[in-house]
């Protein structure tokens, strides 16, 4: 990389290197000799940007769940016509981006939260913390719908958002095991299912 290249940026454009490398492959699996050559850094500066290569995990999580928080936001307040279409975006979205392999759309939450939280416990932080603020905003999303009445009354919107968010993770590991799209179509199935709407189609 440059040299006049602002720290910041340098910081930066290693994380999102990184991000790409370990989505593919997971955060042990990735050492940093190969992070710092794939981003063009020398190998002695990674401790002038980081104190370890946890203290790297928890900031790559942490841009991780920024930029997906701020993707979230621009999905539900959509084109689409309603509350409800605008929430069913984002998980066919969830479908497109995880039904393939290009690492580039991989869900961080999906590929390193078995293996980070037994690993290092301010990384298993980030991960409910970055979840636990997804769920809000999903939940949040319900109750929109139910106020608009694109969406059945829900008694407990925090507890379906919950169960939702769940139920993608789980069909996401599924999906890594079987090669296919078949559990995240039988996700977004049950999810309308849940939501108490008919499927597509089906009028």
């Amino acid at each position: 990389m440059n040299a006049s290249v602002a720290p910041h940026d340098v910081r930066q454009h290693i994380l999102d290197t990184a991000q790409v490398l370990i989505a593919g492959r997971g955060f042990t699996a990735v050492g940093l000799s190969e992070i710092l050559k794939a981003a063009g850094v020398p190998k002695g500066s990674f401790y002038h940007y980081f104190d370890s290569k946890e203290s790297f995990g928890e900031a790559m999580l942490k841009g991780y769940f920024s930029t997906y928080m701020d993707g979230l936001e621009t999905l539900l307040a959509g084109p689409e016509p309603s509350a409800v279409d605008r929430l069913m975006r984002y998980w066919t979205q969830w479908l497109e981006t995880q039904a393939h392999c290009d690492p580039h759309g991989k869900c961080l939450a999906v590929k390193l939260a078995a293996e980070v939280s037994d690993l290092s416990e301010p990384m298993r932080n980030v991960l409910q913390q970055g979840t636990d603020r997804i769920i809000a905003r999903l939940a949040q999303a319900l109750r929109e719908a139910v106020a608009e009445g694109s969406l059945p009354p829900q008694p407990a919107p925090r507890d379906l958002a919950t169960t939702l968010y769940q139920l993608w993770l789980g069909a996401s590991l599924r999906a890594k095991i079987t090669r296919d799209r078949a559990p995240l179509e039988s996700a977004l199935a049950a999810t309308y299912q849940l939501l108490g709407l008919p499927p597509p189609g089906s009028h």
